[in-house]
């Protein structure tokens, strides 16, 4: 296992901001930790890299342990924290080549500050002052330092927090390029960033994890309830389509649009199309509505 947590946890004072956290991340995952605002993400991506201890439990990254062999960690982790701390007034190169000597890269420190340089797309950038980059480009900066010294784990916080959406597009981009060679754990509250980049999600929630699945299998862990949406091209009774076999109840969404739940898990388009026909109906469409991520995390999460 690339990411091994066991019964993490962490208090402040009398708050308890991990509860009994365990999980595993193997090798090559590309893995979402989601909660809303406070639920102990950050938290548990500090204790990850190091950067904080806990109050109890024991965590391993690529076989070595927090308490006994932390700079063995230091070494094969990149973390790039929610706030993304830079040098604004070093340019692009001069920091990176700091970053570089940081980690003691020697002789290939060269080489490899040219491969992150086009791996990030910082190419044009290199004669700015990063004090003057936009965010996307300050992110890309961050994922530069945490990936250049070729770690085996990328930890990242809030990656894509406060950027537009074609800088959305291109970080959310370079993450699934670089998930492909490395285990990557991300923390966000947005459920769109999981469904692009992730094969699976650990939902935290006041410091418990509350779901740990793959993107798809979440979807089929919500309430249950599976939509038809249905539009006609004439009115109908509420009262009829309620009688059409499989369906448990109607809801009028506008004029002669319905949203038609079923009693199980049962599809039942044929049904209603069976229906239209029977009522000598025209339907103008018909689509089954998928339960979003966005809508198992409410329901996972809700206080």
């Amino acid at each position: 296992m690339s990411i091994e947590v066991k019964n993490i946890t962490k208090l402040y004072g009398e708050q308890k901001a991990l509860d009994s956290v365990s999980f595993e991340i193997k090798s090559g995952e590309v893995v979402g930790l989601l909660g809303p605002n406070g639920a102990g993400k950050s938290t548990m991506m500090k204790i990850i890299t190091c950067f904080l201890p806990p109050t109890s439990g024991d965590v391993k990254v690529s076989g070595f342990d927090i308490y006994e062999q932390s700079m063995e960690i230091r070494k094969r982790v990149g973390y790039l924290p929610e706030n993304n701390p830079l040098y604004i007034d070093m340019y692009v190169k001069e920091y990176l080549e700091f970053i570089a000597g940081v980690h003691k890269l020697g002789k290939s420190k060269k080489k490899r500050i040219e491969e992150i340089i086009e791996i990030t797309g910082l190419e044009i950038e290199m004669s700015k002052k990063i004090g003057a980059l936009s965010r996307g480009y300050r992110q890309r900066i961050g994922l530069a330092q945490a990936l250049i010294h070729e770690p085996e784990v990328l930890i990242m916080d809030e990656p894509t927090s406060g950027l537009d959406p074609n800088q959305l597009v291109e970080i959310r981009n370079l993450i699934k390029k670089i998930g492909k060679e490395k285990t990557v754990l991300l923390s966000t509250h947005i459920m769109q960033e999981v469904e692009a980049v992730c094969d699976r999600a650990i939902i935290i929630d006041r410091g418990k994890i509350v779901a740990d699945d793959s993107t798809e299998n979440l979807h089929q862990i919500s309430s249950g309830k599976d939509f038809v949406i249905v539009e006609f091209n004439k009115e109908i009774s509420k009262s009829l389509i309620e009688g059409i076999e499989g369906v448990k109840s109607v809801k009028n969404i506008k004029e002669n649009k319905w949203q038609i739940e079923a009693s199980s898990k049962k599809d039942v388009r044929e049904e209603i199309f069976q229906f239209a026909v029977q009522k000598k109906l025209s339907v103008l469409s018909m689509n089954k509505e998928e339960q979003s991520l966005e809508k198992v995390f409410q329901s996972l999460t809700k206080k």
